[in-house]
């Protein structure tokens, strides 16, 4: 789960530094998704410790960020969803980013949940 989770760092790496860019480089907010991919991917590298308690709690560690990130981000999503409808939103960039960043961060929790579980069975049996 480690090397999934560098994955999704450098994707929210992308996703921030993009939408930075394309709001002219004026709006900072831009960069949150950077910085949740920074500190991923931060406690990604640590995860790979050969110590399963440490490995086991920076794990868990960005799950924590991943779920905050979707908290953080979901109303982004139903945004997009009623822009998709035909609303009008005040910032459509930052509600595409927005709306990216709470997906990612909903399939990234959701991952990490799975192998939660593969992990304590295979503990168990």
């Amino acid at each position: 789960m480690a090397k999934v989770t560098i994955v999704f760092a450098i994707l929210f790496i992308a996703l921030g530094l993009v939408g930075f860019i394309a709001t002219g480089s004026v709006h900072y907010t831009a960069l949150i998704p950077t910085w949740l991919g920074l500190l991923l991917g931060l406690f990604g590298i640590l995860s790979f410790s050969p110590d399963a308690g440490r490995r086991k709690l920076f794990m868990h560690i960005n799950v924590t960020l991943g779920l905050l990130g979707f908290l953080g981000t979901v109303m982004g999503l139903i945004q997009w969803f009623q822009m998709l409808g035909g609303a009008v939103v005040k910032n459509p960039p930052a509600t595409e980013s927005k709306a990216v960043m709470a997906f990612l961060c909903l399939v990234y929790v959701i991952l990490c949940v799975r192998s939660f579980i593969a992990a304590r069975r295979a503990r168990l049996v």
